[in-house]
């Protein structure tokens, strides 16, 4: 079941909460499996609109963390521009915790919503994940999906963000996304 389906019901039920921690929980032990076989990079997870909103996701973050004995950059927040902007002030302030915890934020779907580049400048963002709609049109679009992919990596490396791009399935976007 795609999470697009089930991750409003939760929203709506109130179970998400206890879904993000669950699935905390798990990317926490896959972590650290990875990293006693040597193999240690840190692991993103989606959080949830609501989840931002409760707050409590700090919490929840810590409590993973420490149930697999991990160091805080370990796990990546991931987070989208429509979350965000639910309530942007309160957004900032969670994300603004989850970073002096040494916990990365990264903003998933960027360029799908609607956010201030006022707003980027104020989040404590480590990472933009170009949406893979603007990548996939790359090979055939006249240039426009180009351009919007050129424009966004250069924004984000002039505020000293990492870029990552959705959706490559084929050499040549590869290749130009190589060359941005």
């Amino acid at each position: 079941v795609p999470p697009a389906e089930f991750i409003p019901l939760a929203e709506q039920t109130g179970l998400i909460r206890p879904l993000t921690r669950w699935v905390l929980d798990r990317a926490a032990g896959e972590a650290r499996s990875w990293q006693r076989e040597g193999r240690g990079m840190p692991v993103a997870v989606n959080v949830s609109a609501r989840s931002l909103q409760d707050g409590r996701i700090v919490e929840d973050v810590e409590r993973a963390l420490q149930a697999h004995d991990l160091r805080p950059g370990s796990l990546q927040v991931e987070v989208t521009e429509s979350a965000v902007m639910t309530d942007a002030t309160q957004a900032a302030d969670v994300l603004t915790l989850l970073t002096s915890k040494g916990v990365a934020v990264s903003i998933d779907d960027f360029g799908t919503g609607y956010s201030s580049l006022g707003l980027l400048r104020r989040l404590p963002v480590h990472e933009l994940k170009i949406d893979k709609s603007f990548v996939l049109g790359m090979a055939g679009d006249g240039g426009e999906d180009t351009a919007i992919v050129r424009s966004t990596a250069d924004l984000a490396h002039n505020l000293g963000l990492n870029v990552v791009a959705e959706g490559v399935e084929d050499q040549w976007t590869l290749d130009l996304l190589g060359t941005l």
